[in-house]
């Protein structure tokens, strides 16, 4: 059967399971569940990928919430789907993960309704903890995407685009500890962790005059003391610090750890700077599979906004960056709600639960399906893909290493978007 056919047929197969589809996109939105306690989600994906008769591992790589589901003939060209379904605290599936969630589970039902037609391998997997934490980061540590010849997933947004544009991202919590005292009776017997957490970031604003165009450091303080007339012991403070690329994201943070370091020193406070366990990477789109992506979105009706003409410095953070350094990936985005309405906020949620966010979850599925197929199809396609993704595979490396720090903290971390 050629790919044509295997188009069809995986397009007619989610037509066909698309009541059953949306009825799992819209219990996941009713339900937001928060990175790494995806429970009833990851429950539920796993339950409909079983019942399709294909095994399933759950508590997959290290994550209780993660699964995996690898299908197809051995030795053959292996394509990684993944879904995310973890919500923001507060405001739910602003980020539309309850379409992500879906258009990965109905690409992997009917690229296993092919059955022995199926010309390569899938390996289907459930990524927690994308909004906080890094779960692909994780799971990678675990293996997750060794041995694999591509990886591809949908994102929802406001406008359709070829790829997202990503940068880096890492967080940092600080701690100052001082002394504390009347703030009016005996100031000298205090030592003022407030002044340390403020003098870190007042040196943080005088160091965003100096960085580059493509890099931010953005910080709040989330405790800054009890009283007015007390000396406050104890302060935190936030940070994300982003840069284009992992080696520049690792000089940034060096100048960044100094400004925190001085906070202490100037006066006599401890600091306790926990970094995150994960750096969330750019994203290396590969192009040849981004143009299949294209080309099968297109032949289903949709058009694509151009890269060019988004506003400069538009930009996000993903954990799939992680993946990308590690295997060819596409991240494109599909339109579920007006161009005005962007993710992340209260209104996006109401979107992606829509019939537009409905049709983003049987389209994104057909497309992903449709992908699969020209990539296990057509060698030109991997070859291009690998060849692309080798000329910059030093560079790579480079980020992998960068990306996964075993001091660091797993409970800070994500993709610079969720509250803390």
């Amino acid at each position: 059967m050629n790919a044509a056919a295997l188009k069809r047929d995986v397009c007619d197969a989610i037509d066909a399971m698309a009541p059953a589809l949306l009825e799992v996109s819209h219990a996941i939105h009713a339900n937001p569940e928060l990175a790494f306690h995806e429970v009833e989600a990851a429950r539920l994906l796993t339950s409909r990928v079983e019942a399709a008769g294909l095994p399933v591992t759950r508590g997959a790589f290290g994550l209780p919430t993660a699964y995996a589901s690898s299908f197809g003939p051995e030795r053959a060209p292996e394509v990684a789907i993944l879904s995310e379904y973890d919500a923001l605290p507060g405001i739910g599936h602003s980020c539309g993960h309850n379409i992500i969630a879906t258009t990965g589970l109905g690409a992997t039902l009917a690229l296993a309704k092919l059955g022995s037609a199926l010309p390569g391998r899938v390996r289907y997997l459930g990524t927690p903890a994308e909004e906080r934490g890094g779960g692909k980061e994780l799971m990678a540590q675990q293996g997750a995407f060794d041995r694999l010849d591509a990886a591809m997933m949908v994102h929802p947004a406001g406008i359709d685009l070829i790829t997202m544009p990503c940068i880096c991202v890492s967080e940092v919590v600080v701690t100052y500890r001082g002394k504390s005292a009347h703030a009016s009776a005996i100031p000298h017997a205090g030592i003022n962790a407030l002044d340390a957490l403020v003098t870190a970031y007042q040196s943080i604003a005088q160091l965003r005059q100096h960085i580059k165009p493509t890099e931010r450091i953005h910080g709040i303080i989330t405790r800054g003391g009890s009283a007015p007339n007390i000396v406050p012991d104890e302060t935190e403070g936030f940070f994300y610090v982003r840069a284009a690329v992992a080696e520049e994201l690792a000089a940034l943070k060096l100048r960044v750890q100094a400004c925190l370091e001085a906070g202490a020193l100037a006066t006599g406070c401890t600091a306790d700077i926990q970094w995150a366990k994960v750096n969330f990477l750019d994203l290396k789109t590969s192009m040849p599979i981004a143009r299949s992506y294209e080309a099968n979105m297109r032949s289903i009706g949709r058009g694509f906004f151009p890269m060019e003409k988004l506003p400069s410095g538009s930009a996000g953070s993903t954990d799939m960056g992680n993946v990308s350094h590690r295997v060819p990936s596409i991240h494109p985005m599909i339109s579920c709600a007006p161009p005005n309405v962007v993710i992340h906020n209260p209104e996006f949620a109401r979107w992606a639960g829509s019939e537009t966010g409905d049709k983003a979850c049987i389209d994104g599925a057909k497309a992903l399906a449709m992908t699969a197929i020209d990539f296990m199809t057509d060698q030109g396609l991997r070859d291009a893909a690998r060849a692309e993704f080798a000329a910059t595979a030093d560079v790579s490396a480079r980020s992998v290493v960068a990306a996964f720090d075993p001091h660091g903290h797993a409970d800070v971390g994500g993709c610079g978007c969720g509250a803390h």
